[in-house]
């Protein structure tokens, strides 16, 4: 594990139930998401997969997936409740972003690039979906990509560990509906520094279906991942 990931900021896990997967994740490299803009240096991007080998987020096939796509709403994770990973305040709620209700991997993808190559402060909301921010005495959470309508907290507001702060959706650059989720040291992304983090309490599927506790852990890719009780 790299030195800068030995002694990361720990809250608890922000989804519940089973099959999740980190995609994205600095267990396989920092920067996660391969740069430190908007604070994301330690991201997570959390998808919800079925049974099937690999990275399957969607129920049809693996040629349809990757050619025609799906529908937005069919995809496991859509709609997950997000939960608050430790008591704060809410620093900043957005909600009113459009969703795209299907998933097209040629589509999503050049959209991602566009928004790279035409990047601008004020493009953040088209980046970042619907997005919450969270603050507990100096480290910040940040949840983005969340459904519209489904942001349920406002700034100002104090929030405890558990509470449903919003959904997992498919607003901003998103391939798919997915959770992205990190630590940072501002509510100010175009300043902020990422912070390494971990979860207290998970469970990883073994090969043999049985499960293990991991405590203080930083999700491998590839790990399928049960949330465990507060």
């Amino acid at each position: 594990m790299p030195h800068e990931l030995e002694n990361p900021v720990v809250v608890d896990f922000p989804l519940r139930g089973e099959g999740w997967m980190a995609v994205t994740t600095p267990a396989a490299r920092v920067p996660s998401h391969g740069v430190d803009l908007l604070g994301q240096r330690y991201a997570y991007d959390f998808v919800k997969v079925d049974d099937r080998p690999g990275v399957h987020v969607h129920p049809t096939s693996t040629l349809v997936a990757s050619t025609v796509g799906g529908r937005t709403t069919e995809c496991y994770a859509w709609g997950s409740p997000v939960h608050a990973p430790f008591d704060a305040e809410v620093v900043a709620a957005i909600d009113g972003v459009a969703e795209r209700g299907w998933i097209n991997p040629f589509r999503e993808v050049a959209r991602m690039l566009w928004n790279g190559i035409t990047f601008r402060p004020e493009k953040i909301p088209s980046i970042l979906g619907n997005h919450v921010i969270l603050r507990a005495g100096e480290i910040f959470a940040g949840f983005a990509h969340l459904a519209p309508g489904s942001v349920g907290v406002a700034a100002g507001q104090r929030v405890r560990a558990g509470e449903v702060i919003g959904r997992v959706g498919h607003t901003g650059n998103s391939t798919s509906p997915h959770l992205h989720f990190q630590l940072m040291d501002s509510a100010d992304l175009m300043t902020a520094n990422g912070i390494a983090c971990a979860f207290a309490a998970y469970d990883v599927r073994q090969g043999d279906g049985t499960w293990q506790r991991v405590e203080r852990g930083i999700p491998d890719s590839r790990e399928r991942i049960r949330a465990v009780a507060r």
